[in-house]
């Protein structure tokens, strides 16, 4: 990790995903609005953005301020660092036995009924110490930091149990500290009933609401709370029960919502006004208009989609009716093991026909907002972190999405620190 109080970047092909720092997120037709700058310079200082512009008006002297450090980008594209909103990316060990299952015909939930999927994780990361676990995690951040990814939220929620639950929570807590990247933490503990509470259903709610979130609140270790909200899963009355109980410790919804059915899950959602919706393979013109005008940040992650087979979200029907979209990659073991933005972002142009802009805004700037943090992060502003990533040598922005199997970040900057990747 290279340390310095200022760098300049000079002669950027393209600067692009710029704006003046007050867009919260981008909605509608707005989502093909990614502005940009050709032939360019930005100077950091500390973890700050402190300025940009054309290189026909930068200033000579910056170049003499002392331990300023300089790279020339010629040729080279300039964008934000990739926001990515949801990930479940601290897990034991990796589910490859239950992929050949789905490739022979298995659907998600009748593996899970096997006591494969999220109860299988659940074992694991139960049998695993918080320093594996950790260990493990800070290899897969390392990873997604190489393509691109500036910001991460991740989720608890493969412990069942209070002192499982925990136990995740305090290894996310440990990576905000021992990584360079922007984390949020989400508890998760509605992720699936464990197996010993099979018919007790609501008996597992109410510890979730009576032991669980208490706990995590009294130690401060989610910034977040979620519940996946789905047929076979949680039901809305369940999840309104758990998100009021959230609430009182000032913990904001955010909601796997609508993967294998129409839930009901999108409209509770926007009812406890969540950061965040997610998934939503099944939103129909009752969704849509549910999420109309809302604060609620409709997600969708197209590796889960991709890796499990599913239909597709309406991403261009929920684009055109005027709502935002924001990109994740669902990085977690069983229905998404890949933490890859870059892919994330040509699967929106390639399964959704979203643009390379609207793709952008849904990986930057619209992922920043769906983890609270797009006052700061998600495009390139002065005053905002200096979150950045520089390209290999590429034609168009447009290539960023259509090369899809190839990493082209050269150039790591997270708060304004150029990183070793």
């Amino acid at each position: 990790m290279h340390e310095t109080n200022k760098l300049l970047i000079i002669n950027i092909k393209t600067l692009a995903g710029i704006d003046n720092g007050e867009v919260e997120f981008r909605a509608g037709k707005e989502m093909s609005v990614f502005e940009r700058l050709f032939d360019a310079w930005l100077l950091t200082e500390g973890s700050q953005i402190k300025d940009f512009g054309h290189m026909s008006d930068i200033d000579a002297t910056l170049y003499d301020e002392p331990g300023i450090q300089v790279i020339d980008a010629s040729g080279r594209m300039m964008f934000p660092s990739f926001c990515d909103s949801h990930t479940h990316l601290v897990y034991a060990g990796s589910r490859e036995i239950e992929y050949v299952d789905k490739i022979k015909g298995l659907s998600y939930e009748e593996i899970a009924k096997r006591g494969g999927g999220i109860l299988n994780s659940a074992k694991r990361l139960h049998e695993a110490s918080e320093e594996e676990l950790t260990e493990q995690a800070l290899q897969r951040l390392n990873e997604i930091i190489s393509y691109g990814t500036g910001a991460v939220e991740i989720k608890s929620g493969y412990g069942l149990n209070t002192e499982d639950e925990l136990k995740m929570l305090r290894v996310i807590e440990r990576l905000k500290k021992l990584s360079p990247l922007t984390i949020k933490s989400t508890f998760l503990g509605a992720h699936a009933v464990p197996a010993e509470y099979k018919g007790r259903q609501d008996e597992y709610v109410d510890l979730i609401i009576n032991e669980m979130i208490p706990q995590v609140a009294a130690a401060n270790l989610a910034d977040y709370i979620d519940v996946f909200c789905d047929r076979g899963f949680f039901t809305p009355d369940e999840t309104e029960r758990i998100l009021m109980a959230g609430m009182k410790y000032g913990l904001r919804a955010k909601i796997h919502a609508n993967e294998l059915d129409y839930s009901g899950g999108i409209q509770v959602g926007v009812k406890y006004n969540a950061l965040s919706v997610d998934h939503l393979e099944y939103t129909g013109d009752e969704e849509i208009a549910a999420l109309a005008g809302t604060e609620t940040m409709p997600t969708l992650l197209p590796g889960a989609a991709f890796f499990l087979n599913m239909v597709h979200a309406p991403a261009r029907k929920m684009i055109e009716a005027g709502l935002p979209i924001a990109l994740a990659s669902d990085f977690n073991p069983g229905s998404s093991p890949s933490g890859n933005m870059q892919l994330i972002l040509s699967m929106g142009s390639i399964m959704f026909r979203m643009t390379p802009e609207e793709s952008f805004n849904a990986c930057t700037i619209n992922g920043a907002y769906a983890m609270g943090i797009s006052d700061q992060y998600g495009s390139i502003a002065k005053g905002k972190k200096a979150n950045f990533f520089i390209t290999k040598p590429i034609s168009t922005i447009e290539f960023m999405p259509y090369s899809y199997g190839s990493n082209k970040v050269d150039t790591v900057v997270l708060n304004g620190e150029v990183i070793t990747i």
